[in-house]
């Protein structure tokens, strides 16, 4: 039997909060020692992790799809899209299609799937960001938002952590990685305004600035990082797209300012 972070979560909540922090520590260390215990736990281990993010994901998905009234042939396009980029066949194709279905149903409950969804990715941001991001690129598939995505939108930011201006803050780089595929994805063909929005910048942020926040965007979509936090291996290939979006986006800026 695992003690040790209810004994670790008891002392520090102890010492912030007196007798309520210690009981809240103790909770909190509960939750840790039954993760890292053994297999009979449903987070137990990565692998159950990862089945969990692979189905919520998609799970969410059909709900994001079906915010505007109905989903259409475009939200299935997308849907069907994203399988064949992770290659998903036989039992994961179909897996995966079972999980968009559940989340088009009348009953779906968002909230209650998206917290259990949150328990695995205690300590995770990267990965929670990911997550959020794949909603955003099912919302922004035909290229427009409606107000009732965004309002679905908002809805999972906010029970994942995020606020309304951070919600925001990430369409905004969407839409320009967005309009940055319809150019083919060519470095010529995309704006010096959209290359700023992808990495979330402006003209007039200071080059070292720009390299600050280039090195925490690659590190947040880092793969092998990603499906090390719980991301399964059949959706590295969102994180090493978004990844060399990111790059285009950082030479395109180095470029048109003659940074090294």
């Amino acid at each position: 039997m695992r003690i040790f972070g209810k004994v670790f979560g008891f002392i520090i909540g102890f010492m912030l909060g007196r007798l309520f922090g210690g009981l809240l520590g103790l909770w909190l260390g509960h939750i840790y020692d039954r993760s890292q215990g053994g297999g009979s736990s449903l987070f137990a281990n990565a692998a159950n992790r990862q089945r969990l993010f692979f189905n919520t994901t998609f799970a969410v998905m059909g709900h994001v799809a079906k915010a505007s009234g109905q989903v259409t042939q475009n939200d299935i396009r997308v849907a069907t899209a994203l399988m064949d980029q992770m290659q998903l066949k036989g039992e994961a194709r179909r897996e995966a299609q079972t999980s968009f279905g559940e989340g088009k149903s009348d009953h779906f409950d968002i909230k209650e799937k998206l917290r259990t969804f949150r328990m695995i990715a205690m300590g995770r941001r990267e990965l929670v960001q990911m997550f959020l991001e794949i909603q955003i690129q099912t919302a922004l598939s035909d290229a427009k938002l409606e107000p009732s995505e965004h309002a679905v939108l908002l809805v999972i930011a906010q029970e994942l952590g995020y606020s309304g201006a951070q919600l925001d803050a990430l369409l905004a780089r969407w839409q320009a990685e967005f309009k940055f595929h319809q150019n083919g994805g060519s470095t010529n063909k995309t704006t010096i305004e959209d290359a700023y929005s992808i990495l979330g910048l402006s003209k007039d942020t200071s080059n070292q600035d720009i390299k600050r926040a280039y090195r925490k965007l690659m590190n947040e979509h880092h793969p092998d990082k990603l499906v090390a936090k719980g991301l399964p291996p059949e959706m590295m290939a969102l994180a090493k797209n978004k990844a060399q979006d990111i790059q285009a986006a950082y030479d395109k800026v180095k470029s048109e300012r003659g940074m090294r």
